[in-house]
C-alpha cells in the first residue's frame, strides 16, 4: 500500500462559505443544547459540498462532538441498499463501543440489518411472510439507536451524495427527519442539485422535506471572482496572474473543482491544449498517466464507489510493484485517493469516475465486470460481508452473464428482503425476470423455491425439490412492491401473473394472486374496494381441501366482512378460516381470524365470548412471540372493549399495547393504539390527555386511516370544547382524505357524525338533516351501532336545540320519525347503547315538547352505571331543565345539585357549551352554582343523586376526610385493591380526575355532615 502522498491541488485554504459553515455551527449548537437538527446540502457536481463537510466535521470534532461520516455507494449504476447508515454506525461503534452496544440492547438481531457487526439478523422467529410493517420497526429502531447514543453527547452523522441513494436510504432518512424529537443529533445530508431531474427519485424526497419545519436546506452557489483567486492563490502557493484569474473564473463558472483542474492545467503549462468540452476536461490528467495508471483507473472506474485493493489486486492481474506504481501515478495526478480506513481506492472527485467509466468501451466494460465477478467469487473475503452479495450480482449482471447473473441476482434479492429493503428487492427480481428467459434451462432447474421465496405457501409442494418458476419470482414482486409503496408495479404483476395461470391448472395459486390484488385494489386510490377480487379468490378455493391458501382466503374474506359488511356471513369465514389454519397448522392465519371472529361477535351482541376469544388470541400470541398478531390484539380487543363502554378496561390495555407495539417497532399499530387510547380518554373525561394521545398517533406510522381516526378525536374534543372552527378544520382534512377512498361505515358515519356536530354548531340545521339523511340512506350496518348512537343522537339534539322557526319547523315531524324508526332498529345489547338508546328517545321528546323528568331520570340513572362523565353531566343538565319545568321546592333543590355537579365537570373539562347552557338555566331559574341548596320539607339525598352506590357512598365519605386506600380499606374491611376500584368508580361518577376534586365537590355539596368527615379510622 502506499504511503503519504501529494495533495497540493486542493487548496490548503478554506475558501468562502461564511453563510452555510455558519448555518452549520448553528444546528451543531442547537443540538449540543438538545434540540435535534436536520439538514440538506444541495449543490452542483463540483461546487465543494464535500470539503465544506470536512470543515464543519473538523469544527464539531473540536468542540467535542463525535462525527460519523456516510456516503451512497454506487456499484456501477446500482446502490447498495441502507449503505451510509451502515458506514456511518460502523463509524459510531468504532468511536463509542460500549455506547452504542448498550443503546442496541434488545435489539441486536433486527438492528444487525443495518450493521452485521451486532450479531445475526433477526430470521422467520416471530416474523411473517409479509412482513408488513418491517421496515417501519426497522426504522423505528433506528431512530431510538440514535435517540438513544445521543443522549449525553453531541453526535453528527453525514451522508453524502443522496442523489444515488437507494429507495430504503431515502425511506428512512425521511422518517429520520420527520420523527427524531429528543438528543444531541445533528443529520446532514448532500446530493447534487443538477441532478435532480424532474423524473429523478431523490425529487419528490425533497419536496416533502421542504414542507417539514424541522428541515433546513442550506444550497451551494457557485464561488465570485475573488473567491476564486484565492482558490488559486491555495492551490499554487502564490498569488496568481489576474489575466490568468480572470481567464480560469471565466471557463469555470466559479465552480471549485472545475477551478482546481484548470489551475493545475495553467500550472502545467496545457491549458491551451483544453477544449470546451466537460468531459475532456475532466480526462486530461488521466491521460497524461502512464498507460498502467490509465489502465488502474479505469478498473477502478468501473468496481463502485470504492475498490478494495485486494480485489483490485485480482482484477487488474498487474505484478504487485507495477501496481503500487499505478496506483501511485494517479494519487500523485490528484485522480485517486485512499480511502480512509487506507484498504482501498476510490476517485478524488466523482465527476471524474463518471467521465472515465463513460469513457469504457462496451465490450470493456462487461469484461472488467466479468473480472471483478470472477475474483469476488473465487475469494468472497475480497470485500465486506454485508456487500458481497450485492456486489457479486451486480458485477454478474454488468457482465451480461444470465447464467451467473440470474441466482446471484436472486440471491441479492433475499439479502435484501431480509433487510427490509423492499424497493431493491423489487428491483433484483425484476432483474432476475429479464434474465429467467435468457438463463439456460439447467441453471433454471437447479433454482429451488425454499433457497429464494418465501411469501407463497408451499400448498403440496416441496419447496426443497420443486423447481423454481416464474411465478414464484412474481409472487416475490407483488408482495415487495405492496411493501414498498409500489402499488401500481406490484398491480401490473399479479395482472401478468393471472393472465399467465389463465393457461394453467393451478387454482390455489390463482386464489393467492387474487387475494395480493384485492390488498393493492384497497390501497389505491380508485378502482374498487377489493371485493371482487376476493370473490374470485372464494370461488377458486371453494370444494377443495384444507390449505394454508384456502385458510388465507377465508380469513381475507372474514377481515374484509368485518370493515365493509359485518354480519352472519363474515362471522361463519372467520369461523371457517380459523377451522382450516387449524387443520393445515396456519397459526398466525388462526390467530388472525380468531380476532377478526371475536369482533364480530361483541358486534353481533355476544360480547363476553367475543372478548374472551380476543383476551385468549393475546395470551397466545405473546407466549407465541407473534408481534403482528399482538398488535392487532393490542387495537381490536380495546376499540370493543370501548363500543361496549368498558372505556377504563380498554385504557389500561391500551397503555400496555402503546409500549408492546413500540417494542416490537409496529408503527401502524402503534399510531392505532394512540389513536383508540384518545377515544377511550375522551370518554372517560380526560381530555388534555385524549388530545395529547390524537397528536401522537398522528405523528406516527404511514398508514392514513389512524391518522384520520385520531383527527375525529380531536374534533370531538373541539365540538365539545365549543371551538366549531377547529372541529371544522378537522373535519375537511379528514374529508379529504376519506375522498382518496371508499370509507368503509366505520369511516363513514363517524365523519357524518362529525359533519353533524359541526353543522349543528355553525346553526345550519338543514345541513344536518342533508348529512343525516344521506347517512340514513346508506344504513347501519350489523355490528355498527357504536357509531350509530352518536350519530342519532347527534341528530336528534340539533333538532331539539332548533330555534322555533317557521322554516325550520317545516320537514321535522317527517326527520323525528326517521330517527325514531331507526332507533327502533339499532342494537341496544350492551348497557353504554341501551344508555344511548333512552338518551336519543329522550331528546326526541324532547324536540316535540314533551319530554319528563321522569323520562330524564332514567336516562341519568342509566349513564350513572357507566364511565362518560361529559355525558353524564349532559344529561344531569337534561334533567335540571325537566325539573325545574316540573315546578317545587324538592325539584329545585334536585335540579340545583344536579346542575351543580354538571357545572363542576364542564369547568374540570374546559366544555364551555355546557358550562354557558348551565349557567344560563341557573340564572333563568335564580339558582346559585355555589353554597349548599335551600332544604326542602323532605330533604332528597345528594349521594344518591350522584349516581354513587352505598359502597361508594361510605368510601367517598373517607376520600373526602382525607383518608388512603389503605385506611379506606382497613375501616370497610375491604382490600386495598377493592378500594381503589371503587374510588376509580367515584371519580368517574363525579367526573372529576384526582381524589382531591372528589372531596372538594363533597365539601361544597355538603354530602357529609362535618362530624362525620371528623370521625376517627378503625385502629
Amino acid at each position: 500500500m502506499l504511503g503519504p502522498v501529494e495533495t497540493r491541488s486542493v487548496s490548503p485554504v478554506f475558501v468562502g462559505r461564511t453563510d452555510e459553515l455558519h448555518a452549520l455551527n448553528d444546528a451543531l449548537a442547537r443540538a449540543t443544547a438538545g434540540e435535534p437538527q436536520a439538514l440538506l446540502l444541495g449543490g452542483e457536481a463540483g461546487v465543494g459540498k464535500t470539503r465544506l463537510v470536512e470543515e464543519f466535521a473538523t469544527a464539531a470534532c473540536r468542540q467535542g462532538a463525535v462525527v460519523a461520516l456516510g456516503g451512497c455507494v454506487e456499484i456501477g449504476a446500482d446502490g447498495l441498499p441502507f449503505a451510509p447508515f451502515s458506514t456511518a454506525l460502523r463509524a459510531l461503534r468504532r468511536e463509542l463501543p460500549r455506547e452504542l452496544a448498550a443503546a442496541a440492547a434488545g435489539q441486536d438481531e433486527e438492528l444487525a440489518r443495518l450493521l452485521p457487526e451486532l450479531g445475526e439478523p433477526a430470521t422467520a422467529r416471530g416474523t411473517r411472510r409479509d412482513d408488513e410493517e418491517g421496515m417501519a420497526r426497522l426504522f423505528e429502531l433506528t431512530a431510538r439507536l440514535l435517540e438513544r447514543v445521543a443522549a449525553d453527547r453531541t453526535v453528527v452523522v453525514a451522508l453524502e451524495d443522496l442523489h444515488w441513494a437507494d429507495a430504503s436510504t431515502r425511506h428512512l432518512l425521511a422518517y429520520l427527519f420527520r420523527t427524531l424529537r429528543t438528543g444531541r443529533l445533528v443529520i446532514l445530508a448532500t446530493y447534487r442539485a443538477d441532478d435532480i431531474h424532474r423524473r429523478h427519485p431523490l425529487r419528490p424526497l425533497l419536496a416533502e422535506l421542504d414542507r417539514l419545519r424541522t428541515v433546513r436546506r442550506v444550497e451551494l452557489g457557485r464561488f465570485n471572482r475573488a473567491e476564486v483567486g484565492r482558490q488559486i492563490a491555495g492551490i499554487l502557493a502564490r498569488e496568481p496572474d489576474p489575466t490568468d484569474v480572470d481567464d480560469i473564473f471565466e471557463r469555470s463558472d466559479g465552480n471549485a473543482f472545475f477551478v482546481e483542474e484548470l489551475a493545475v492545467a495553467v500550472h502545467e503549462g496545457c491549458c491551451t491544449g483544453l477544449t470546451d468540452s466537460l468531459r475532456d476536461l475532466l480526462l486530461v490528467r488521466v491521460e497524461s498517466l502512464p498507460e498502467s495508471g490509465q489502465r488502474v483507473a479505469r478498473i477502478v472506474a468501473e468496481g463502485g464507489s470504492t475498490v478494495e485493493y485486494r480485489l483490485l489486486a485480482d482484477v487488474a492481474r498487474l505484478a504487485e510493484d507495477d501496481l503500487i506504481e499505478a496506483l501511485r501515478a494517479a494519487v500523485n495526478a490528484h485522480i485517486l485517493l485512499a480511502t480512509p480506513g487506507g484498504d482501498g481506492y476510490r476517485f478524488r472527485h466523482s465527476l471524474v469516475r463518471e467521465a472515465v467509466s463513460d469513457d469504457l468501451l462496451p465490450g470493456e466494460r462487461s469484461r472488467l465486470n466479468r473480472r471483478y465477478a470472477e475474483a469476488l467469487e473465487a475469494d468472497p473475503t475480497l470485500v465486506p460481508a454485508d456487500e458481497r452479495v450485492m456486489r457479486l450480482a451486480s458485477y454478474w449482471y454488468h457482465a451480461h452473464d444470465a447464467a451467473k447473473a440470474l441466482p446471484a441476482v436472486l440471491d441479492a434479492s433475499v439479502a435484501a428482503r431480509r433487510r427490509h429493503a423492499y424497493s431493491e428487492q423489487l428491483r433484483l427480481l425484476e432483474r432476475a425476470m429479464e434474465l429467467w428467459d435468457a438463463a439456460p434451462e439447467e441453471v433454471r432447474a437447479r433454482l429451488r423455491p425454499a433457497g429464494y421465496t418465501e411469501v407463497y405457501p408451499p400448498s403440496g409442494c416441496d419447496p426443497e425439490t420443486t423447481p423454481l418458476g416464474y411465478l414464484d419470482l412474481l409472487a416475490e414482486a407483488a408482495v415487495a412492491g405492496r411493501l414498498c409503496g409500489e402499488r401500481e408495479r406490484a398491480f401490473k404483476i399479479t395482472k401478468r401473473a393471472l393472465r399467465l395461470l389463465e393457461d394453467e391448472d393451478d387454482p390455489l395459486r390463482a386464489a393467492w394472486f387474487w387475494v395480493q390484488r384485492s390488498r393493492l385494489v384497497q390501497a389505491r386510490t380508485h378502482g374498487g374496494d377489493g371485493w371482487a377480487e376476493l370473490s374470485t379468490a372464494q370461488e377458486l378455493v371453494r370444494g377443495m381441501p384444507p390449505s394454508e391458501v384456502h385458510a388465507e382466503v377465508l380469513g381475507s374474506v372474514a377481515s374484509w366482512s368485518m370493515m365493509h359488511a359485518p354480519g352472519p356471513e363474515a362471522l361463519s369465514s372467520a369461523e371457517r378460516a380459523v377451522e382450516y389454519a387449524q387443520m393445515v397448522g396456519a397459526h398466525e392465519i388462526e390467530l388472525n381470524a380468531r380476532i377478526t371472529m371475536g369482533v364480530l361477535m361483541v358486534d353481533a351482541g355476544d360480547v363476553e365470548a367475543g372478548l374472551a376469544q380476543m383476551y385468549e388470541v393475546k395470551q397466545r400470541a405473546l407466549e407465541a412471540d407473534s408481534p403482528f398478531v399482538l398488535g392487532r390484539a393490542y387495537v381490536n380487543l380495546p376499540a370493543e372493549l370501548q363500543a361496549v363502554g368498558r372505556s377504563r378496561e380498554a385504557v389500561a390495555l391500551l397503555e400496555e399495547g402503546a409500549a408492546g407495539t413500540r417494542k416490537f417497532g409496529l408503527l401502524d399499530s402503534e399510531a392505532w393504539v394512540w389513536g383508540n387510547l384518545s377515544e377511550s380518554l375522551h370518554s372517560l373525561g380526560r381530555w388534555d390527555e385524549a388530545v395529547e394521545a390524537a397528536e401522537t398517533a398522528q405523528r406516527l406510522g404511514r398508514d392514513a386511516r389512524p391518522h384520520t381516526g385520531s383527527a375525529l378525536s380531536l374534533a370531538q374534543v373541539a365540538l365539545d370544547r365549543g371551538d366549531v372552527t377547529e372541529a371544522a378544520r378537522h373535519l375537511a382534512y379528514v374529508r379529504a382524505q376519506f375522498a382518496a377512498h371508499n370509507p368503509t361505515p366505520a369511516q363513514s358515519i363517524p365523519l357524518a357524525c362529525l359533519a353533524i356536530g359541526v353543522a349543528a354548531g355553525e346553526g345550519r340545521l338543514l345541513d344536518v338533516r342533508a348529512e343525516l339523511a344521506r347517512a340514513l340512506d346508506a344504513g347501519f350496518p350489523t355490528g355498527t351501532q357504536r357509531y350509530a348512537w352518536p350519530l342519532l343522537l347527534a341528530a336528534a339534539t340539533a333538532e331539539a336545540d332548533a330555534p322555533p322557526l317557521p322554516a325550520l319547523a317545516q320537514g321535522r315531524a317527517a326527520v323525528l320519525e326517521r330517527i325514531s324508526e331507526a332507533v327502533r332498529k339499532t342494537t341496544t345489547g350492551a348497557p353504554i347503547w341501551l344508555a344511548h338508546d333512552k338518551w336519543v328517545r329522550a331528546e326526541l321528546h324532547r324536540a316535540e315538547g314533551r319530554a319528563t323528568a321522569h323520562t330524564w331520570t332514567e336516562v341519568v340513572a342509566a349513564f350513572e352505571e357507566l364511565e362518560n362523565p361529559f355525558d353524564l353531566a349532559r344529561v344531569r343538565h337534561r334533567l335540571a331543565e325537566a325539573l325545574l319545568t316540573a315546578g317545587g321546592d324538592e325539584e329545585r333543590d334536585r335540579a340545583t345539585e344536579l346542575l351543580r355537579l354538571s357545572h363542576a365537570v364542564a369547568g374540570h373539562l374546559g366544555a364551555r357549551p355546557l358550562a354557558d347552557s348551565v349557567t344560563l338555566l341557573a340564572q333563568r331559574a335564580r339558582l346559585a352554582l355555589t353554597g349548599a341548596p335551600r332544604r326542602s320539607a323532605v330533604p332528597a339525598d345528594p349521594v344518591a343523586a350522584l349516581g354513587l352506590t352505598s359502597r361508594e357512598r361510605d368510601v367517598l365519605r373517607l376520600v373526602a376526610a382525607g383518608r388512603t386506600n389503605r385506611q379506606i380499606a382497613e375501616e370497610l374491611f375491604i382490600s386495598p385493591k377493592t378500594a381503589s376500584v371503587h374510588v376509580s368508580n367515584i371519580l368517574g361518577k363525579l367526573g372529576v380526575s384526582g381524589r382531591g376534586e372528589a372531596a372538594a365537590v363533597a365539601h361544597r355539596l355538603g354530602l357529609f355532615p362535618p362530624d362525620v368527615l371528623k370521625a376517627p379510622s378503625a385502629g
